[in-house]
């Protein structure tokens, strides 16, 4: 692996490169100004901005610093911040825009003030004393089932992870990685951490505006992409609009997805557009990412990272065979230290083994399928799992998803919720999803929406879903 500083991690921002010489001169001065503000070593310090690359520099000084990072996003509503700097114990905020209430008692500033008339010193950007920290970054889980948990995780875990992805993938100096992702989110931030540790280029891009983040690819010969599925989406779209784009994006090596699940139907239509097939994986805020898809093996969530352990374990608590499914645990140095409780304490993680939450199987090669959430129901006498349910139906060519409501008499009634822009009847709908379902898997209900609400994160809302189809009361 390249060392930093020595191969030279670059950025290309709005402005143009940052070569590897003058960004270090620029985090040394963004480092001295904060530490001449008064933020000191073991600080708490909220972030809030949108993707530029005054803030990656930011963070960078602030790792340099060694402070406690609580990044959090910068579209969310002013109660959530607030709440977030509150059972965090923010002691300061970083923000490109200056709040309308403050969640830090005044210590609020502003990045584009950071740095400016300072001289920068030479010599090597030192991130060694955050990687040895203990509550290094508090992230927060995607709240879509719920409220968002405070998860702090150290920095030697978030190294570890770190590393091994670098070679499970194969990330090099020569790459240019663009990801198009809010840094702020677990998969953003892996990414920046993976573009400092190779020591590659950054393409910071307006990735809400995938015209032009797209055209600036092409510009800079990008050779690893990561993205959500909707954004993939609107990529696809996007390249039936200008064909010509393909040609452009060639280069790419690694598209890699992540964030929320991949529909079946999308990874299809990419493989058949793109030529070349979308890198799935599996990861959480809490352990890190656990198995990819590699470019060698383009299967499923691939296999586990290499010294990361994962088992599947049967409903009756037996090890399940190869292709039988059960609840996913996982063993990793990637893990979290524990999440936050409301009073702002750490409530360690027990065990060796974090129980994720999710549904999967091994299959004979040990790579892993991940069917989602470990919300069984039942139904008929039958236990479902309806996001396992959800990766069956999507045989039809379509995104979707089942909602379980309780039902007196049958245990639960599912609701096939299917995401068509063209309007297709619920009808023609429940038609072609029958041949992919058993008996007992049949839809009580089929809706037909334009497409899902989403979360800020990319996943689908479920609570949103819910009162969109009528059923909030669940």
């Amino acid at each position: 692996m390249t060392e930093p500083g020595q191969a030279g991690p670059g950025l290309i921002g709005a402005a143009g490169p940052v070569r590897s010489a003058a960004l270090r001169r620029r985090v040394h001065a963004v480092t001295a100004d904060l530490a001449r503000r008064g933020v000191r070593s073991g600080d708490r310090v909220l972030v809030q901005a949108d993707n530029s690359t005054e803030y990656v520099e930011a963070l960078l000084s602030l790792m340099q610093l060694d402070v406690s990072l609580v990044p959090v996003d910068h579209r969310q509503s002013p109660a959530d911040t607030h709440a977030a700097a509150r059972q965090s114990g923010a002691r300061w905020m970083l923000t490109d825009r200056r709040p309308g209430t403050d969640p830090v008692d005044g210590r609020v500033l502003l990045i584009e003030e950071l740095g400016g008339g300072l001289a920068p010193e030479p010599g090597e950007v030192d991130l060694s004393a955050w990687f040895r920290r203990r509550d290094a970054a508090v992230l927060w889980s995607s709240g879509t089932t719920g409220r968002p948990k405070g998860i702090v995780k150290s920095g030697n875990a978030v190294l570890d992870n770190t590393d091994r992805t670098v070679l499970a993938m194969g990330y090099r100096a020569q790459d240019v990685t663009a990801p198009l992702l809010p840094f702020s989110h677990q998969y953003g931030l892996s990414v920046l951490l993976l573009w400092w540790r190779v020591g590659c280029t950054l393409l910071v891009t307006p990735y809400q505006r995938l015209d032009l983040a797209v055209s600036q690819a092409v510009a800079h010969g990008v050779t690893c992409v990561d993205a959500a599925p909707p954004t993939y989406h609107a990529l696809l779209g996007l390249v039936r609009r200008r064909p010509a784009v393909r040609a452009g994006l060639g280069g790419v090596r690694v598209w890699g997805v992540g964030g929320a699940p991949l529909p079946a139907p999308l990874a299809e239509a990419f493989r058949t557009r793109m030529g070349a097939p979308l890198l799935d994986g599996y990861g959480l805020s809490e352990l890190g990412n656990v198995a990819l898809a590699t470019p060698a093996d383009p299967v499923a969530c691939g296999r586990p990272l290499p010294g990361v352990a994962v088992r599947i374990t049967a409903p009756d608590g037996r090890p399940a065979a190869p292709g039988e499914f059960g609840s996913i645990e996982v063993r990793s140095a990637g893990r979290m230290e524990g999440y936050l409780t409301e009073e702002g304490a750490l409530r360690p993680a027990d065990g060796d083994w974090f129980r994720t939450g999710d549904v999967g199987h091994l299959d004979e090669d040990g790579r892993l399928w991940v069917g989602g959430r470990d919300q069984a129901v039942h139904r008929l006498g039958y236990t479902i799992f309806p996001e396992s349910l959800e990766r069956k139906a999507e045989g039809c060519g379509r995104q979707i998803k089942v909602v379980a409501v309780d039902d007196v008499r049958r245990g639960h009634a599912l609701h096939f919720v299917v995401a068509d822009p063209e309007g297709g009847s619920a009808l023609t709908w429940r038609r072609r999803l029958a041949p992919h379902l058993a008996e007992f898997e049949q839809p009580n209900a089929v809706h037909v929406v334009d497409s899902f609400p989403v979360s800020l994160n990319g996943k689908v809302d479920t609570t949103a879903l819910r009162r969109l189809i009528g059923v909030a009361g669940g």
